[in-house]
Parts: structure tokens; C-alpha cells; sequence
């Protein structure tokens, strides 16, 4: 099974930037998309940004313009800036592969906090 770490998140305030990092490994097979998902409190968990392995790319409305996703080998960013309190939420990556999917697995995702 593929392993998927994220990093990058904390604190910063309205209009700040962040980028966040999540690193690919074990049983990585041939990845179709990758992808960062967010859940806020009391909130259902939405997909934020995807790019395949082509390298187009997809975003919530809400970030777009804001975020951006980038890949390298088994490794993708976002970066995000202008950012606002509503963008408050953990934070996760998932590795999507043609026929299945997004994996069913979620790691520990990273906290993402922006302060008015």
C-alpha cells in the first residue's frame, strides 16, 4: 500500500501563505492523480486541488485562483496563498489510480490555522 505524509501546515494570518507537502512511499504503483482534500470542523471533508499525471489540474471553487497544485516524482505541493479563515481545516493528500480511484486510506493530514 501506498504511505502519503503531509506537511507544511500552521499558523498564519488572513492573507498569509503556506505550502504544503505530501510525500508518496511504500507501494506507490502508478499514480493517475494526485490530489489534497480539507475537512473543517463540523464539516465534510472536499476535495481542494487534484493534478494528473499528465499534469492538468482541477480546484474548488473556493481556491481557485488562491491555491495551486504541483507534483514532482512521488511527491505534490500546494501552495496556497491569500489565505483566509475560512480555509481553516486538516488538511490531507491522497493518490488517485485509474480504475480505483482515490485510495481508501487517509493519513494523519496537517493543520492548517489562518487567524483574522
Amino acid at each position: 500500500q501506498v504511505q502519503l505524509v503531509e506537511s507544511g501546515g500552521g499558523l498564519v494570518q488572513a492573507g498569509g501563505s503556506l505550502r504544503l507537502s505530501c510525500a508518496a512511499s511504500g507501494s506507490i504503483g502508478s499514480i493517475n492523480a494526485m490530489g489534497w482534500f480539507r475537512q473543517a470542523p463540523g464539516k465534510q471533508r472536499e476535495l481542494v486541488a487534484a493534478i494528473s499525471s499528465g499534469g492538468g489540474t482541477n480546484y474548488a471553487d473556493s481556491v481557485k485562483a488562491r491555491f495551486t497544485i504541483s507534483r514532482a516524482r512521488n511527491t505534490w505541493y500546494l501552495q496556497m496563498n491569500s489565505l483566509k479563515p475560512e480555509d481553516t481545516a486538516v488538511y490531507y493528500c491522497n493518490a488517485g489510480y485509474a480504475g480505483t480511484g482515490w485510495r481508501n486510506y487517509w493519513g494523519q493530514g496537517t493543520q492548517v490555522t489562518v487567524s483574522s
